[in-house]
């Protein structure tokens, strides 16, 4: 595993021995396929994401947008692994990850720098 932090026991049975996702991972709204199974490798980093659904309070300020800090996340090297995500606006060096076809997100976020997407375990469903 990427990480000495030990799964919390909520996610453990989503990890396989390898520390790759067992399951499918898909949109908790449309429920479109966002991720095969092996595909994303746990990590267990904090990172602060904006809440869903929510309007900007200032015209160009992305900071006013409320967040929520989030741990363990799928992390996936190639952008071209998943079956169905899409791409912000570049903000910070990072895009932030939302599903291709609701458009319903951020669940994760892409780092322009390292080129590693992230998708946040508790923001997608695993069936």
């Amino acid at each position: 595993m990427s990480s000495e932090t030990p799964v919390s026991s909520v996610y453990s049975e989503l990890i396989d021995d390898n520390g790759k996702n067992k399951t499918n991972v898909k949109c908790t709204h449309c429920e479109s396929l966002i991720l095969r199974p092996a595909n994303g490798e746990i990590d267990h980093s904090e990172f602060d994401l904006p809440l869903a659904k929510q309007k900007r309070q200032t015209a160009d300020k992305e900071e006013d947008f409320t967040r929520e800090t989030l741990k363990d996340f799928w992390m996936v090297t190639d952008m071209y692994t998943f079956e169905n995500i899409g791409f912000s606006n570049t903000v910070d060096n990072r895009k932030y990850l939302i599903c291709a076809d609701c458009e319903v997100g951020p669940i994760g976020y892409h780092d322009l720098e390292t080129k590693k997407s992230y998708i946040a375990l508790a923001r997608v469903r695993h069936p």
